[in-house]
């Protein structure tokens, strides 16, 4: 017989869980079961590939401790992993035991989680354990509760070599009438060697890569137009110009990818638009051609541009915030 233990915590010395994870192992290993931990805070980098560890197992333990809230991120993406790429045919048939120490409040729901999670991904629960351990020198001394952890560690030798079974759950029938997987039906391989593609870093950097490369080749085939480079944004900026009386400002516009700056001279009713240099600047401005794009597309104004830093500028601020006046392209 052979039980895996996920241990969901961080690790810390003074962690209750730990000492309940040794004293089970030492009554499981007396009574001649293999027992091999997996420590998820160790494997943080390839936590989708551990699902792969449980086909070996007859049971497992799930262990975590709640410092403060729930079960805790590692535990909860192991889970999330056995969702995506762990074997169901294979979990259907693995009892499970939560273990669950709290150094404050919500142990009690922190294993119905466990136990939840584990009915919804088709396995078998076993009766776990929880606890408040306020001071964990006095709770190591204690018998009684050593002899409470020793008596569950036998439990869950009974309940998988009896192979116990337990009534229908209403878990069970919620994931066959409204819990969907949601991507391709895979077969447990397919899972398997996506779950590595998964947690390889050098591949996901690859495929990003990948992706942006080609988001890039199709933006510049889409941005491909008739208007030359030192015309764009001209006619947009004419035709939608909203004169102001008495207004006189100029504005200078550096935009990424453009060997020149847009320049706007505003005199009152009269507005010249054009790719160049002046004297004489009233607001410098700077922005990449994608948020130009989605200003005169009337996807953003100027003011949001420029509160949210996605527009750089300096001079007047006054005359800055008459940009969206001046120019409506919503």
């Amino acid at each position: 017989m052979k039980i895996n233990i996920y241990y969901g915590g961080r690790g810390v010395l003074d962690d209750p869980t730990l000492y309940v994870l040794n004293k089970m192992e030492d009554v499981l290993k007396e009574l001649r079961v293999t027992v091999e931990r997996y420590n998820i805070f160790e494997h943080k980098h390839e936590i989708s590939t551990l699902p792969n560890t449980l086909k070996d197992a007859d049971g497992i333990i799930l262990a975590t401790t709640v410092e403060w809230l729930g079960i805790g991120g590692f535990m909860q993406q192991f889970l999330d992993s056995c969702w995506l790429y762990g074997d169901k045919e294979r979990i259907s048939s693995l009892y499970m035991q939560p273990i669950v120490m709290s150094t404050t409040y919500g142990e009690r729901d922190a294993t119905v989680t466990l136990e939840n999670a584990w009915v919804i991904l088709g396995g078998q629960p076993c009766s776990g354990l929880c606890g408040y351990v306020e001071d964990l020198a006095s709770f190591e001394m204690n018998q009684e509760y050593t002899e409470i952890i020793e008596k569950k560690a036998e439990n869950l030798y009974r309940a998988i070599s009896q192979k116990v079974k337990a009534l229908p759950s209403s878990n069970q029938a919620i994931k066959q009438t409204v819990l969907r997987t949601q991507s391709m039906e895979l077969t447990p391989q397919e899972s398997e060697q996506l779950s590595k593609y998964v947690a390889d870093d050098s591949y996901v950097k690859k495929q990003k890569e990948d992706i942006e490369e080609l988001a890039s080749m199709f933006k510049d085939i889409l941005g491909k137009s008739n208007v030359s480079d030192d015309q764009m944004y001209v006619q947009d900026f004419e035709s939608r110009f909203v004169p102001v009386d008495g207004f006189k400002a100029t504005y200078l516009f550096m935009i990424d990818g453009k060997e020149q700056p847009l320049l706007l001279d505003i005199q009152e009713e009269a507005m010249a638009c054009y790719y160049g240099n002046a004297e004489n600047i009233d607001v410098y401005a700077k922005l990449s051609d994608d948020a130009m794009s989605s200003i005169v597309n009337g996807r953003m104004t100027f003011q949001r541009a420029f509160m949210t830093g996605i527009m750089t500028a300096k001079g007047n601020f006054k005359t800055l915030r008459m940009l969206d006046t001046l120019f409506h392209f919503g």
